[in-house]
């Protein structure tokens, strides 16, 4: 059952579930026996729910860590700046690294939160995210593995929420606008 909040579905649990079958094999190939193990870094809060499912497809060792980054707020925009709210537990020095985000978007929190893996001096650093929104790039962050190119529209569920809510949604969808207009005013 479609939740009453949402005006439309965008992506489907089932296309969701056999998109990240594919991005997982592409990762298990690029990783097949180059490496004995990656650090696998996901930006919290909203990349959980895709990491945790990619994690379970992946085939190369690896070993998980997490860093709070706050972009959006309670907003529909991301804030001009993001925010490292932690830091990592794992040294990442001369290890591969793979970053699992959940939206890229202006590009800025990937982009701050590569240039400050990148300073630590890793063997390799590669990146992965959910969706790929390209029409609002403020910079020119690629990932190197993106499950889906989305239009610009906002959109909850399959962990990205709206103020804290729709996370558990197991598709994707966009919002009514009455839901986000109520919260602005």
């Amino acid at each position: 059952m479609i939740n009453a909040d949402l005006e439309k579905v965008i992506l489907s649990a089932e296309e969701i579930n056999s998109r990240i079958l594919e991005v997982a094999d592409e990762i298990n190939r690029h990783y097949h026996h180059t490496v004995r193990e990656i650090i696998l870094i996901t930006l919290l809060d909203g990349a959980i729910v895709f990491t945790a499912d990619l994690i379970r497809h992946l085939s190369v060792p690896l070993r998980l860590d997490c860093i709070r980054v706050s972009s959006y707020g309670n907003s529909t925009n991301p804030e001009t700046a993001p925010r490292i709210l932690g830091t990592l537990k794992s040294d990442v020095e001369d290890k591969h690294v793979l970053l699992v985000d959940d939206i890229l978007d202006t590009g800025n929190t990937m982009q701050k939160v590569f240039s400050e893996v990148a300073a630590k001096k890793p063997a390799s650093l590669k990146t992965c995210v959910f969706l790929d929104k390209p029409d609002r790039r403020q910079n020119n962050f690629q990932a190197d593995w993106s499950g889906f190119s989305i239009p610009d529209e906002f959109v909850v569920g399959y962990g990205l929420d709206y103020a804290g809510r729709y996370r558990e949604l197991p598709y994707l969808g966009t919002l009514k606008p009455s839901i986000y207009s109520q919260s602005s005013s």
